[in-house]
């Protein structure tokens, strides 16, 4: 029967490591979560196509005309003389309409020209979520399709106000190589019109937690 100083001996030595252990494990974990995230930059042109013979971008519902409120009855300015006149507002003619849903499949490339090397497609939807102006909620996947990060592909949701020169949206996850990515895109018109649709500079920026 083993004496009590070799009982005590031996429990304490087995509480002394158990501590370590834990202790050691215990700074591995706060080494992984003071870790800054490494970051990547992408940076590509879409392709939002409205009117060519196989467009890319395609309205599936229509909403109802733009409204800004009416000139006085005493000012006659000439201004929007295709306007309608409805209970004190004017519905605007335009391209986008209030209430329009559009459904995108567009090219995604490494330059702004009509040959450049395609990279990948942005697919989801837009919805025009403004009476007086055109401005959408947009949800987008990028998914790409070229290069190191082939097969991986990252989501957005934005406020998109054509008035606005660059609009930033905000990376919501990804998957792939940016599963669990958080960040934010810049897009800004490069050659666009509302009429036709046009080419869009997107450059997201990603912090990548692995």
């Amino acid at each position: 029967m083993a004496s009590l100083p070799l009982l005590f001996f031996l429990g304490a030595t087995f509480l002394l490591a158990t501590t370590v252990h834990f202790s050691s494990y215990g700074s591995d974990v706060n080494n992984g979560r003071d870790a800054a995230p490494a970051t990547t930059h992408l940076h590509f042109y879409m392709y939002d196509d409205y009117t060519s013979p196989r467009p890319t971008a395609l309205r599936v519902v229509s909403g109802r005309p733009l409204l800004v409120p009416s000139p006085s009855s005493g000012s006659d300015d000439g201004n929007d003389i295709n306007a309608t006149a409805t209970g004190g507002t004017l519905r605007l003619p335009s391209p986008r309409q209030f209430g329009d849903i559009v459904v995108l499949n567009n090219a995604l490339t490494e330059g702004p020209q009509g040959d450049s090397d395609r990279v990948g497609t942005a697919q989801g939807f837009g919805v025009r979520v403004s009476e007086g102006g055109v401005v959408s909620h947009v949800t987008v996947h990028l998914v790409l399709e070229a290069g190191e990060h082939w097969g991986s592909s990252v989501t957005v949701s934005c406020r998109i106000d054509v008035d606005v020169k660059v609009r930033e949206s905000v990376v919501v996850g990804g998957t792939g190589h940016f599963r669990f990515a958080r960040g934010y895109m810049l897009p800004s018109n490069y050659d666009y019109d509302l009429a036709r649709g046009g080419v869009v500079e997107l450059d997201v920026y990603l912090q990548l937690q692995h």
